[in-house]
């Protein structure tokens, strides 16, 4: 089922991101931490997409697992790294043949070591290109999302270039938006002002990561409001502690976001169950997601 359609039923959308294991310890985790969630019923999952050929091939396998193993709706990430439009028609292909019917377009980080993205010869240097190319072979046989960025894209110094950007992407055929992790809800709600401003109307769902580790939080290149951060570093030797703070804090920006209506919550799982199936449940004991 297209992703576009769970968000027009009116109900918030609840979706959890994996990205692909790299060993054999790692894909049984991440056995688990799918096995733990399927119980919480998503509305979506994601699979993010490796650059190298082994992973790529891995996003589609889990993408796929999922849709057929657990029923739930699964959407593959796509990027333009490394790839010419020769690589990423057959990765199309490949999805389409596999039942899977929800892209999230991307233009991906620069690979490891490098600074700026270069697109390689054949390929592109922009998500919006691959938005397009993706309409032109299979126009509405997919649902496509798209990122934005509450806080602006790291290599753009102007938000409003940025918005410009997410505008031209939406208008070539995104039906969604998910957003990079922020942990002040504010900066999600001046994003929404701004973007519904500039005539972005397709839905935005807020992506949440709860914090699990103190100095992580502090790379992510989001805001920590002044009191998380003050509280987050008074905890910073206790994993513990920082657990319990981040699904605090997770959950309180939930609640928040969904008493404002938000279509959706998008959780940044980072292949563990723990912090995002007790923020879960304690949205179900609110009210706020539904008990299945």
């Amino acid at each position: 089922m297209h992703i576009r359609e769970l968000l027009g039923r009116g109900r918030p959308t609840f979706s959890f991101e994996f990205f692909p294991p790299k060993s054999e310890e790692a894909a049984k985790q991440l056995e688990q931490t799918i096995a733990d969630l399927q119980e919480l019923k998503p509305s979506f999952v994601s699979v993010t997409y490796g650059a190298g050929g082994s992973t790529r091939e891995r996003t589609i396998e889990v993408v796929t697992r999922v849709k057929r193993e657990t029923g739930i709706e699964a959407m593959a990430h796509l990027t333009c790294v490394g790839s010419t439009r020769d690589d990423l028609a057959a990765v199309l292909d490949k999805i389409r043949s596999a039942g899977i019917e929800n892209v999230l377009a991307l233009r991906g980080d620069p690979p490891k070591g490098q600074t700026e993205f270069k697109p390689v010869e054949g390929g592109f240097r922009y998500a919006v290109e691959l938005v397009n190319f993706i309409r032109e072979r299979h126009d509405s046989a997919l649902c496509l999302g798209g990122a934005a960025y509450p806080e602006k894209h790291p290599e753009c110094g102007n938000p409003a270039v940025d918005l410009m950007n997410l505008k031209r992407k939406v208008e070539a055929g995104l039906d969604f938006v998910i957003t990079q992790l922020f942990f002040d809800n504010r900066r999600y709600f001046e994003f929404i002002e701004r973007a519904r401003h500039v005539g972005i109307q397709a839905p935005i769902i807020p992506g949440i990561m709860p914090i699990t580790n103190a100095s992580q939080a502090e790379r992510f290149g989001a805001t920590i409001p002044f009191p998380l951060a003050e509280e987050l570093d008074r905890r910073r030797d206790d994993p513990c502690a920082v657990l319990e703070l981040g699904v605090a804090h997770a959950t309180a920006q939930c609640i928040e976001l969904l008493e404002r209506g938000v279509p959706g919550i998008h959780f940044y799982t980072l292949n563990r169950s723990t912090a995002t199936r007790e923020i879960y449940t304690a949205l179900q004991a609110a009210g706020y997601a539904p008990h299945h």
